[in-house]
């Protein structure tokens, strides 16, 4: 640990913003390596998920947060209650927005909930590759107009563009402190919320438009197998959905679409687990889970950690 280098910096940082901006991609892409799911549909990132990048003279602690959004449901509450809660534990706020599209009012709602926030907050605009560079300048011009942002860093999450000096500019704002994670940790979340996670976004994409973000991913069991000539990890896992059209969208014909779900997942699992992995996936239906408190705590949303 690096206690005792007083030029050493650490703080957190927390990646806020309207869904679909892009906030997973740049974590993934800073960490090096997949920790946070990603999906073209909004309201992907549920609980808040820490990233570690430690460089030789710092260390940088990543929150993605969950998009905001107007809730829906008691799973929206909780994930708006997430977000705005990472606001007060952190050293730098990153607002993520996307290039692509106007300033409209979800943008305003994050920009209100600024308002009365101490931390210095930087612009990120992301999505660059997407907008022509003469673009740019109104872009930055209507946001300057909302608020007096400390840093304006435009970015491409997906390409890599600029990312490397909006992190340099993140350093300067941290304060001396102590290495709070070893240099080879990447997150602080288990690794059955990430195995979880990257069986969801399998489902998320394979199903596109047909299921919306009624599923969840329960980790029955992880287990080494020790009868086996090589090393191999047995994981169990049930997605649940909330209604029996949806568990036929999930299986497919013939258990086709299940089958893929797990063949892409597994090969992200071995990837993170690096050994070989066996994958049952089973679905279930549980009505109407997303707004019941004791389904919410059962699959890991539990308010009292925030």
């Amino acid at each position: 640990m690096q206690q005792n280098n007083k030029d050493f910096k650490s703080g957190f940082i927390s990646i806020i913003g309207r869904p679909n901006v892009g906030k997973s991609t740049f974590l993934n892409r800073v960490i090096g390596q997949k920790i946070a799911i990603m999906s073209d549909k909004p309201q992907t990132t549920r609980n808040k998920v820490q990233g570690v990048l430690t460089l030789e003279s710092s260390q940088m602690i990543f929150i993605d947060t969950p998009g905001i959004h107007k809730p829906k449901h008691k799973l929206g509450d909780f994930m708006l209650k997430v977000a705005k809660n990472t606001l007060r534990e952190v050293d730098v706020i990153l607002f993520m927005v996307n290039a692509t599209e106007p300033i409209g009012k979800g943008d305003e709602f994050i920009i209100d909930l600024l308002e009365k926030n101490e931390t210095p907050i930087f612009l990120v605009i992301n999505k660059i590759d997407q907008v022509h560079p003469d673009e740019l300048i109104a872009i930055i011009e209507s946001y300057k107009d909302k608020y007096d942002f400390a840093e304006i860093v435009p970015i491409s999450a997906l390409q890599g563009n600029n990312v490397e000096r909006l992190l340099e500019t993140i350093q300067t704002y941290l304060p001396e402190g102590p290495q709070y994670y070893p240099a080879d940790q990447v997150t602080d979340h288990p690794e059955r919320f990430i195995i979880s996670e990257l069986i969801r976004e399998k489902v998320l994409h394979l199903t596109r438009e047909e299921i919306p973000h009624s599923i969840a991913v329960v980790i029955d069991k992880i287990k080494k197998e020790e009868d086996t000539e090589k090393d191999m990890i047995r994981v169990m896992a049930t997605i649940i959905v909330e209604r029996d059209s949806q568990k036929g969208i999930v299986i497919g014909k013939k258990g086709a679409l299940l089958k893929e779900v797990g063949t892409r997942a597994r090969h992200d699992i071995e990837m993170l687990l690096g050994t070989k992995v066996f994958l049952e996936l089973w679905v279930k239906v549980q009505k109407d889970w997303r707004n019941k408190s004791t389904h919410l705590r059962d699959y890991g949303f539990r308010e009292d950690e925030y």
